[in-house]
């Protein structure tokens, strides 16, 4: 419409219509694949976890497919997925942005037009914002009644005017596809193998990748 009507200068066109669904899909199922898999991985690692995200999906759900407004009334399960984002650290250099304006910061002079690339592990494993910053822990995300809270210092989509494109998508995501995977099967370690054996180790990339592992997925039904 906006090109119909002559307006040469707006960003809303369909290239970049185009480009912005091309990013969706790609860096969209690169993350999200990899959170999910360090999901699974944890699960298996940390048992008793797995079990009360499992125990609370039987009591809320059941047997039906899950659905995005169920999210609010599954307060452990989302608190033991933003955990699951935190600790993963998929994107720990994030992307880089540039400064809009001239900055003072902690003595520096950032000049206006200065890539920066902001370090999003200074955050999610900030001593001062977690208390456990280097274990995995869902009661980050909970307070004393076991109701989901927020916290300023998750920043693994990023922050400011250039935060992740498909933030909501892949909460969406997220939710749904953990959900569904915890409802229908209980991932352990392959036998042979205890859950102190499973290396959270990471694999360096352009994302964090969990190293290789087995799960064994064993049906609930």
């Amino acid at each position: 419409i906006l090109q119909k009507s002559g307006q040469k200068d707006s960003v809303f066109h369909e290239e970049n219509l185009l480009f912005c669904v091309a990013n969706l899909f790609a860096a969209g199922t690169d993350t999200t694949g990899t959170t999910l898999r360090w999901g699974l991985l944890l699960m298996a690692k940390y048992p008793d976890i797995q079990d009360r995200v499992q125990e609370e999906i039987d009591r809320v759900i059941g047997d039906r497919q899950p659905v995005v407004e169920d999210r609010k009334s599954l307060p452990y399960t989302d608190a033991v997925i933003h955990e699951i984002q935190r600790v993963a650290n998929i994107v720990p250099l994030n992307l880089p942005h540039t400064t809009s304006c001239d900055v003072h910061f902690q003595g520096f002079f950032i000049q206006k037009g200065t890539a920066v690339i902001p370090l999003l592990t200074s955050v999610l494993r900030d001593e001062s914002e977690w208390e456990q910053p280097y274990m995995f822990h869902p009661e980050h995300f909970l307070d004393d009644q076991g109701q989901f809270v927020k916290r300023d210092a998750f920043l693994a989509f990023s922050a400011g005017r250039r935060v992740c494109l498909g933030e909501s998508l892949a909460r969406m995501e997220l939710f749904l596809f953990f959900t569904a995977l915890l409802q229908r099967f209980r991932f352990t370690p392959p036998p042979g193998v205890s859950e102190d054996e499973l290396d959270l180790t990471s694999i360096l990339g352009i994302t964090l990748n969990p190293s290789p592992h087995k799960l064994c997925a064993l049906s609930r039904s």
